[in-house]
């Protein structure tokens, strides 16, 4: 037998696909381990991470910002025995007025005037989850924000973008 099939059969005991465990394996400690390595083994440019901040910084610059006018956290009043309560809370931007309703289930809320309009949840860099509000305005979104996190509508031309705020 020679050295080369040896080896082979060798590589293929140690590895044996039986002799691991997926408790053992932790996938988020391995992509950290990567993301430090690719840090320090191929850093990204500091001009090219600074002119990537840029731009995203004016990704919605004719965006108008939708100002929180209600949060019934600060506004209303608490209500004795009252468990799990919805957090309501209204935002405007000149004409448009938004009003959201968030519990443990996710959100759903009203564009008003009523029309229809496409909204993501903004949680991060990440896109942000879609939802889509109909002719009345209404819409739903089954997962609950978490973190900070603000909503972009786009209704017809206009962009509009609430304040971020904590879930």
């Amino acid at each position: 037998m020679n050295d080369d099939m040896n080896d082979d059969v060798h590589d293929d005991e140690l590895f044996a696909e039986e002799d691991w465990d997926d408790e053992e394996f932790d996938a988020g400690l391995l992509e950290e381990e990567l993301r430090q390595a690719a840090a320090v083994l191929d850093p990204v440019p500091a001009q090219l991470q600074q002119i990537a901040v840029d731009a995203y910084a004016l990704h919605d610059l004719d965006a108008r910002v939708a100002e929180l006018t209600f949060d019934s956290l600060v506004d209303a009043l608490p209500v004795r025995g009252a468990g799990d309560v919805p957090r309501m809370l209204t935002f405007q931007a000149g004409e448009v007025t938004v009003d959201v309703e968030v519990t443990a289930q996710g959100l759903m809320g009203q564009v008003l005037p009523p029309q229809p309009a496409r909204i993501e949840v903004l949680g991060g860099p990440r896109p942000g989850s879609p939802l889509t509000a109909d002719d009345l305005g209404r819409f739903t979104g089954d997962a609950p924000p978490s973190g900070p996190f603000a909503l972009r509508l786009r209704t017809g031309g206009d962009v509009v973008v609430t304040e971020w705020l904590r879930a």
